[in-house]
């Protein structure tokens, strides 16, 4: 398991939002979340977040605007998007946005697992 994280949650559906931040929490990671774009960046501020888990389609916008508006400083080692949608052109998208893995909803937690080491690898060598 991933050394404990600073993981910061944005998607507009209150039960995936609450039971991603619960299982995260339970694998001893801290994690804030929010519902919209607006209330994200207003909390995205400081201190930076190794991991930022964004739902793409939010009520106020997109998670790529979202990842778009963070200055560089305020990026996340380890951006990932989620979206219920899995075409090329969504994956190409979130990549070409500065998201690392575009996951498709439901998410395969093996997967989420996996990356959240990646994670911390991320973070311990400084990238982002």
């Amino acid at each position: 398991m991933a050394a404990s994280l600073r993981i910061f949650v944005v998607e507009n559906n209150d039960d995936t939002r609450f039971m991603l931040q619960l299982l995260l929490e339970r694998l001893g990671h801290e994690v804030l979340s929010a519902a919209t774009m607006g209330a994200a960046l207003e909390a995205l501020t400081e201190p930076r977040f190794d991991v930022l888990i964004s739902d793409i389609g939010l009520p106020d916008g997109t998670g790529w605007q979202l990842l778009a508006s963070l200055p560089a400083e305020q990026r996340p080692a380890l951006a990932l998007a989620m979206s219920g949608f899995a075409s090329d052109a969504d994956r190409e998208r979130s990549l070409a946005a500065g998201f690392h893995r575009h996951l498709v909803k439901p998410l395969d937690l093996d997967l989420l697992l996996a990356l959240l080491e990646e994670g911390e690898a991320r973070r311990e060598a400084g990238s982002g």
